[in-house]
Order: C-alpha cells, then structure tokens, then sequence
C-alpha cells in the first residue's frame, strides 16, 4: 500500500545557519577542552607568560597580571574536570549539529531546549553586567528557538 512521495527535506538556510553554528562551537570547544587537557601536568602561568609573549601582550599590565595571579590558584584535578566538561559539551554541540543535518526531531527538540535553557542565565547576566556580547549571544539562542519552534514540523521528520 502506496502512502504518497515521501517527504522531501525543504531548503532551510536558517537551519544550515544554525547546524554552522552548532558544528562550529562543538568544534571550537572540543579544541579549548584538548588544550585544557594538555596544560594538566604544566606550569599554567608560566603557559600563560609564553601565551602573552606570543601574542605581543604586555604582561605587566593590571589585568594579566590579576589574570595570572588567578591561573596560579588552578590545580590539576580543576584542570582535569575543566577540560572534561568542555569536551562533553562540545560533543553535545557535534551531536546536536548532526542530528540537524539528518533532520531527526530530537535534535531539534534537543537544540530548542539548549538554546532556551541559556535565555534566563543571559538576561540574568545582561541585568547585572551590560555587555554586547551577552546581548548578540541572547539575540541568537532567542532566534534559534522562536525559528524552530515555529518550524519544527516542516523541518523535522516525525
């Protein structure tokens, strides 16, 4: 028995948008969590030194001077859980970006939840701290869920 054509994945730039999104931050993220992992057994201030030298920063300057002073206090097992949770997050974003291109419901489900579930932190931030960053990074988890909410039953298989 013959049900019809299937369904044809409709072009969704906004989506392809999002899945860059959500690729490019696991990426990203697993890269910072790797690093977190290879500074377990290192001096982290003294890596942080080499870092500014790199960088042509002035190491004398109030703010890294507080900042290495801060990454001093780091221990291995803070270094080791840091870099852990970084990777799992990151995973989730790969997972998450995958499951988008596939276009399987419970990755939108699932990217709606992430998006939304940062909404109340930013606008907590936002109150207490004005910053455009926090603003441009609400802006996007505040699209992100009103565009799949509203198009989660064209975009997704059920």
């Amino acid at each position: 028995m013959d049900k019809g054509p299937a369904k044809v994945a409709q072009k969704a730039p906004t989506l392809y948008f999002i899945i860059a999104f959500k690729l490019l931050k696991g990426a990203l993220l697993l890269l910072i969590g790797l690093g977190v992992y290879s500074l377990i057994d290192n001096d982290v201030g003294e890596e942080f030194q080499k870092l500014l030298q790199f960088l042509h920063q002035d190491p004398e300057k109030k703010f890294f001077t507080r900042l290495a002073r801060d990454l001093n206090d780091i221990t291995p097992r803070s270094l080791k859980w840091i870099g852990m949770g970084t990777i799992l997050y990151s995973l989730f974003s790969i997972v998450e970006g995958i499951g988008l291109i596939l276009r399987v419901s419970w990755a939108g489900w699932l990217a709606i939840a992430e998006s939304a579930f940062f909404i109340p932190i930013e606008v907590y931030e936002l109150v207490h701290r004005f910053s455009w960053t926090v603003t441009v990074i609400l802006g996007l988890n505040v699209l992100i869920v009103t565009y799949l909410v509203r198009n989660k039953d064209r975009l997704f298989r059920h």
